[in-house]
């Protein structure tokens, strides 16, 4: 059964959590399935899947990578978007910022299995519509990632079903919040084992895209496996069009319950850090045993690169930050944890 605790400046020994998590770690650790996270200003703000009411997405911001993470200053949105003000009744999943002016910030995320698109003119929002509609509600979709590239071109990289979950891209017009006609095409199929292993047996689930370009080649990040699995986990594939064709690292899954050492290590997002590198952040079930509430996890990424110019891209499971937040008490905000 599904519970909600609401947190609300106390703390609490939670009946159940399991025992490699204590009372400490479980109230401090970020409950943010599908994160996101970008770097605006030197301050790194945070955002995901999770429980709430009002349904929607919240953010936390950090100075620091490892936190502590708060809510901000009372002039910050604890809630970026709130159901009500955008599209969407349920299922608030997978969120992106977007920005395309100083004072102009998108939220990409998916709401009653459609995707959608609201602005506002802060990282913090509030984020809104004007008029509450779907970016393509002919047929379900989930998980957008934005992509601009280099000649002022976007691109969505989202998620359709059809016997199975598989992921599409196809021009953006930002103005309009719609897809250019005759663009759309599946990025790739599920043809390697680690993409549909037998710990949890599914349709195949090719999800949680995140793209990004170095020295002219598109590195497509994806996420593989139903998100219950143990094998849920990332590898990369590369192009030299945002639009394909992709080819697939020989070397995925790069992040893995084998590599990161957590069971269900993925759909997370690229950003880049105070440090200059790049970093990807994702979650991971909550324990060996138990997969919600899935937990924030950030992991910095190594890259070399090869003869033909493409990065091989890895990680080393001794680098996962544990990114925490403030304690409840010193938040004084309501919070709702799944158990």
């Amino acid at each position: 059964m599904k519970k909600e605790l609401i947190l609300c400046g106390i703390s609490l020994l939670l009946a159940g959590t399991p025992a490699a998590y204590g009372q400490d770690s479980f109230q401090q650790e970020i409950p943010y399935a599908d994160p996101t996270i970008v770097l605006v200003d030197d301050t790194y703000y945070l955002t995901g899947t999770a429980s709430q009411t009002p349904a929607g997405f919240t953010v936390l911001q950090s100075d620091r990578l490892e936190g502590p993470w708060r809510t901000g200053t009372a002039s910050d949105a604890r809630y970026l978007l709130t159901q009500g003000d955008a599209y969407g009744t349920t299922g608030f999943w997978a969120p992106q910022w977007i920005q395309a002016g100083n004072d102009s910030w998108g939220l990409a995320y998916t709401a009653n299995e459609q995707t959608a698109l609201a602005w506002g003119d802060s990282v913090t929002g509030p984020f809104r519509q004007e008029q509450p509609q779907a970016i393509d509600a002919s047929e379900k979709n989930i998980d957008p990632y934005l992509f601009r590239d280099d000649d002022g071109k976007y691109y969505l990289y989202h998620v359709r079903f059809g016997k199975g979950n598989y992921i599409w891209v196809a021009e953006f017009d930002l103005q309009s919040g719609t897809i250019k006609p005759g663009t759309l095409h599946r990025c790739l199929d599920n043809t390697e084992p680690w993409e549909n292993t037998p710990a949890y047996p599914s349709d195949p689930i090719m999800e949680g895209p995140t793209v990004v370009k170095l020295d002219d080649v598109y590195y497509l990040f994806y996420s593989a496996n139903h998100f219950m699995n143990v094998d849920y986990a990332v590898g990369y594939a590369t192009s030299s069009s945002p639009c394909g064709p992709w080819t697939k690292y020989a070397g995925n899954p790069i992040i893995s319950r084998h590599t990161v050492g957590e069971n269900g290590s993925g759909h997370g997002d690229l950003f880049q850090g105070k440090d200059g590198r790049l970093y990807y952040v994702y979650h991971v079930h909550a324990s060996g045993d138990e997969v919600s509430p899935r937990r924030t996890r950030i992991v910095p990424l190594h890259l070399s690169k090869r003869a033909d110019g493409i990065y091989d891209i890895s990680v080393k499971g001794g680098e996962v930050i544990i990114p925490r937040r403030q304690p409840a008490a010193a938040d004084g905000c309501a919070e709702t944890i799944d158990i």
